[in-house]
């Protein structure tokens, strides 16, 4: 006889599948018995609201912990999100618990991105497993190396271990070994690397290479600590910042190149008094760092750092694998998360989007609004990395850490963005602003002038599907992303939707959360009435706390 049992932990065993490749899940059961005893794990296959395939798989309980594995092979198409429902029963069918997940099929990460972070390379590190399956458990398919180099411009070096420029401690021997752990995991591993930073050191033997002021003064980062060298692709700085990407990728098994920038200047002089805009020589530069990549890794990758959005209309059609963001003012409220992922993926036809906003993992209900806003908008937010850490600061290893809750939240809202992203990920087209006035919330419009206090719609869109997130506003007293939100939304209970103007027949209508324990698609009653053209369609969503999903689906 079962007593007791509980499902304390489940993980993929990779960030992201390919295709023809099988996917296992295992999951963690603490369990109390009398006596050693049979049951069964079920496990449905869904693809949005649908179930796809069924698994069964017969277990013995001994009481205490075990660990269990459920294998299947998706199907091939790619790429494609799916969720896993799965419970433990007794043989008779008694249901004694229950978890909701998702994972993905991609050809390659850069399909939609998941991107952390790694700072720690200290000589010594040991915790490579328990790091990657952290990671893992969000579905972190990209990492950024950050600070591992040596220096700026010269990225390898003889020592063992080795001090960087701001005094670490680093170690070649621990990146390397970090490298090769998250590859075991179909994690990419990205190097960073800035454009056009260089030591003083450097910029003495090469003033000539160097970015230049108005006043004859070259460009600094700090006091003596970085020099901003001439970025433009037929410059001799250029041409030596390749080869230092060639002899990396020659030596350690990254997975192409991050490349940063600071923001200013966005114009500059050269050695010669010759003035010259930054916004194209950056993309160009970007094109020929990808050239390179590509004849040391097939499926390379290249990203670059677009901060404060600039210059996003030249990057973004630069041949990088997708956006990078670094949010700083004038960027400050929630609406413009949404407005930099959306813009992006128009400038770049599509490209997935990552923003870099940086929150006090303290600050737990930004932390959930602000990726309820940028997963609903089809975006990705660089937060998580190394064991429990989140990007606090600008400065990755001032990194800080999440609580246990915050971590369960985490996941089940990195769960839902891979499980339903064919309705509202990277591949989706945003259609809010076409919503923004045929709907209404409880009975009220969510005008764009109303900033706060206000249930906030977001659609995403594909031929056959409207996906809308609502995403709760309530008693926030501020639009700031960054701004503590010291009170979770309030809550409502049984929200009542209407669009107008709908000219399409429903097929049908779910609904889902990542607030609660399970994340599956529900079904939910509507009504569609008057004349063809300008019909409305009317249905109710149990609750909404921070962020609820409801997806349409159009005959």
């Amino acid at each position: 006889m079962i007593q007791h049992l509980n499902i304390t932990d489940f993980h993929f065993d990779r960030s992201f599948y390919v295709p023809q490749e099988p996917v296992m899940l295992s999951i963690h059961i603490v369990s109390q018995v009398e006596q050693s005893v049979s049951a069964k794990i079920k496990a449905s296959i869904m693809h949005l609201g649908d179930t796809i395939d069924q698994l069964e798989k017969t277990i013995s309980l001994s009481g205490g912990e075990q660990d269990f594995e459920v294998s299947y092979m998706p199907p091939p198409d790619v790429p494609r999100g799916y969720g896993v429902d799965l419970c433990v029963e007794t043989v008779k069918g008694e249901i004694l618990e229950c978890i909701s997940t998702g994972f993905d099929v991609l050809n390659n990460w850069t399909q939609n991105p998941r991107y952390g972070f790694l700072t720690d390379f200290f000589p010594g590190r040991s915790n490579f497993n328990e790091t990657t399956d952290s990671l893992v458990r969000y579905h972190i398919n990209g990492l950024q190396f950050y600070d591992w180099m040596y220096r700026h411009e010269q990225f390898l070096t003889e020592e063992e271990p080795y001090i960087d420029l701001l005094g670490r401690n680093l170690s070649r021997v621990t990146v390397e070994k970090l490298v090769g752990a998250v590859h075991e995991k179909s994690i990419a591993a990205m190097p960073y690397t800035a454009i056009y930073a260089a030591s003083t050191p450097f910029f003495e033997e090469h003033p000539d290479w160097a970015l230049y002021q108005a006043n004859g003064k070259p460009y600094l980062l700090g006091k003596n600590f970085l020099v901003y060298m001439d970025p433009r692709p037929d410059s001799p700085w250029v041409n030596y910042l390749l080869s230092q990407f060639a002899t990396v990728l020659q030596e350690i098994d990254f997975d192409g190149i991050h490349l940063d920038q600071y923001g200013d200047p966005k114009e500059a002089y050269d050695s010669k008094g010759n003035k010259f805009s930054l916004a194209s020589p950056l993309a160009e530069t970007i094109n020929a760092t990808k050239d390179l990549v590509l004849q040391y890794r097939i499926n390379g990758a290249v990203v670059f750092n677009a901060v404060t959005n600039w210059p996003i209309e030249t990057v973004s059609k630069s041949n990088q694998d997708f956006i990078y963001i670094e949010v700083w003012s004038p960027y400050t409220w929630f609406d413009d998360l949404h407005k930099l992922i959306t813009q992006a993926q128009d400038l770049s036809n599509g490209k997935p989007v990552i923003l870099a906003a940086y929150i006090d993992p303290e600050r737990e209900n930004n932390v959930r609004l602000v990726d309820a806003t940028i997963f609903a908008s089809g975006g990705g937010h660089i937060e998580l990395g190394e064991i429990n850490g989140m990007l606090s600061d600008p400065y990755f290893p001032k990194y800080g850490t999440i609580s246990p809750e915050l971590s369960e939240t985490l996941r089940r809202y990195y769960d839902f963005a891979v499980r339903y992203q064919d309705a509202i990920g990277p591949r989706t087209a945003d259609g809010t602003g076409a919503y923004l006035n045929r709907i209404l919330i409880n009975g009220a419009y969510p005008s764009p002038s109303q900033l706060t206090d206000k249930v906030w719609p977001i659609v995403r869109e594909t031929d056959r599907l409207t996906a809308i997130n609502l995403i709760n506003l309530r008693g926030i007293k501020s639009p700031e992303w960054a701004r503590e939100v010291k009170d979770p939304p309030t809550k409502i209970e049984q929200a009542i939707v209407r669009i107008s103007e709908v000219n399409r027949d429903v097929n049908r209508i779910w609904f889902a959360s990542p607030d609660r324990d399970s994340i599956s698609l529900q079904p939910i009653d509507f009504t569609l009435s008057g004349e063809t053209g300008g019909r409305t369609l009317i249905c109710k969503v149990p609750y909404l706390e921070y962020w609820d999903l409801i997806i349409i689906e159009w005959e």
